[in-house]
């Protein structure tokens, strides 16, 4: 009986864990089992392994084979065991040396000529690689820009199967990765484009300085489209922990490509209106993948004609909204993603969506169906809500509004008072501080309070509304230089959530 060892790793959402291979060579009709619950994809790895190996110039056993994979009741899937299945049954018959395997973690799926593909997910697995303090890691060449991300931990770059026997024989060096380039920022639409809309870019501006939620309603034409395309550029670059981050959540949706294996800028998502639930917050069988909302971390999401979304597909976004993460449930367990974005809404006032409001042709009935896709808790975690007016012909004929890097200046500045303030307590921005720290903590003067206490005693908002407003109202102190916020802050926070645009 000969018995060989290779290390893999299962990526479980952005997770990973270690997955031992052991492979069997014993008496019996020849042939390949796995076991260790393995799902389609890796039960068809035997015929690729078994050709990627004869096609390699190395001979298979002509006898019974038995591949586990451990632990046994960790559900596996995908192709990125294949060339640790490989190098296993290689150690088991004596042909390559276990020295090297016995430290290094295999990744990459083989093509029937022995050809290293890349796989999803590639950087979570490194970096599990590591937590579980492995030394070094052997990944396709297209994804070594990718694994080279993580510091700490060996890298190495393979082209096919050969050349990773090559290696353990102590033939070859693998190739490790080149020094990280960041590409050049990329040009985006400046926020000059927009002609007037004033009330706008202004509540655009206090969403980038303090992530918050973003609603815009008007008219078809009116620029609500334009605006938030331009959020991504006035919001600052992401930094380093951030960017591993959504890297990590792209790598897994199968999104990053070898000329940009790293993401530094805050993410732009525009799903298509008739989305379904599993594409906005993730799904699909056995495990499931990132939606939308997780593609979106760190970044914005932003849907258009967001009352043609079915209604149950708006109130999906209410948990992540909430907690920063989703937590899908599938066969193979529960995947947890992370979902901390800011969310932008544009919709028209009603159905028929005239230029002018005074042309709707549409019954009152059917106003309010319009709009009342968008349900009082949804509505109530937005924190900005601003109905936009056509525009006068003067506002076409008259001179370049602000860039975006002049809102970029001030967005920057407001975002590092509050990184220093709330520093000592782990909070990034104005939007995560929560609602008891606003209210006891950080408790601003009663005057101050005083709108925010009618708008309470008349019903006019909720208890979690009065917690957003507050957090809107430390934004406009910050923009406006202020250590605390006043009345005029409180009201004028009050003011963005009155706005439906109904």
């Amino acid at each position: 009986m000969a018995l060989g060892r290779a290390y893999a790793v299962a990526v479980r959402g952005v997770d990973g864990q270690l997955v031992e291979i052991e492979a069997d060579i014993g008496r019996g009709l020849p042939g390949v089992h796995l076991v260790g619950l393995p799902d389609t994809a890796l039960q068809e790895s035997r015929d690729r392994v078994r050709a990627a190996v004869t096609n390699s110039g190395e001979r298979w056993p002509d006898s019974r084979v038995i591949l586990a994979l451990s632990p046994a009741t960790l559900p596996k899937g995908g192709s990125g065991f294949d060339l640790a299945l490989a190098c296993a049954v290689l150690v088991a018959d004596g042909r390559v040396p276990s020295t090297d395997l016995d430290k290094a973690v295999l990744l990459g799926e083989l093509a029937l000529d022995g050809r290293l593909r890349g796989v999803r997910g590639v950087l979570p697995a490194v970096l599990a690689a590591k937590s579980a303090g492995r030394p070094s890691v052997v990944v396709p060449y297209p994804a070594l820009a990718e694994a080279g991300l993580v510091d700490g931990i060996e890298v190495w770059g393979a082209r096919n199967l050969r050349e990773v026997i090559e290696w353990l024989r102590g033939e070859l060096v693998l190739p490790g990765p080149a020094p990280l380039e960041v590409p050049p920022e990329r040009t985006t639409a400046d926020l000059s484009d927009v002609a007037g809309q004033g009330e706008a870019r202004l509540a655009l501006e206090v969403a980038a300085a303090g992530a918050h939620h973003l609603m815009l309603t008007g008219p078809p034409g009116i620029g609500k489209t334009m605006l938030a395309q331009r959020l991504p550029g006035v919001l600052p670059p992401l930094s380093e922990q951030e960017a591993l981050e959504v890297t990590a959540i792209h790598s897994v949706a199968g999104l990053l490509t070898s000329e940009r294996p790293l993401i530094t800028e805050p993410p732009f998502v525009a799903p298509h209106h008739t989305c379904s639930i599993s594409a906005l917050v993730g799904g699909g069988s056995g495990m499931a993948r990132p939606g939308a909302v997780s593609r979106a971390h760190r970044g914005v999401l932003f849907l258009d004609e967001c009352a043609e979304l079915g209604v149950k597909a708006l109130e999906a976004l209410r948990t992540p909204l909430e907690d920063g993460e989703v937590r899908i449930a599938r066969r193979d367990g529960v995947a947890c993603y992370p979902a901390r974005f800011q969310l932008v809404l544009a919709a028209n006032p009603c159905p028929c969506a005239p230029p002018r409001t005074e042309d709707c042709v549409c019954a009152p009935t059917a106003r309010r169906r319009y709009l009342g896709k968008l349900s009082g808790p949804l509505l109530d975690r937005v924190d900005l809500r601003v109905s936009m007016q056509p525009l006068s012909v003067g506002a076409l004929n008259g001179e370049a509004a602000e860039s975006t890097a002049e809102v970029r200046a001030r967005v920057a500045a407001a975002r590092a008072t509050a990184v220093e303030r709330w520093r000592e307590f782990g909070w990034r921005t104005n939007a995560e501080v929560p609602g008891p720290a606003l209210r006891q903590r950080f408790r601003i003067s009663r005057a101050a309070l005083r709108p925010l206490e009618g708008a309470l005693r008349e019903g006019q908002i909720t208890a979690r509304g009065a917690d957003r407003a507050l957090r809107v109202a430390w934004t406009l102190a910050d923009l406006s230089g202020l250590a605390l916020p006043g009345e005029d802050q409180v009201g004028c926070a009050l003011g963005y959530r009155d706005r439906r645009g109904e």
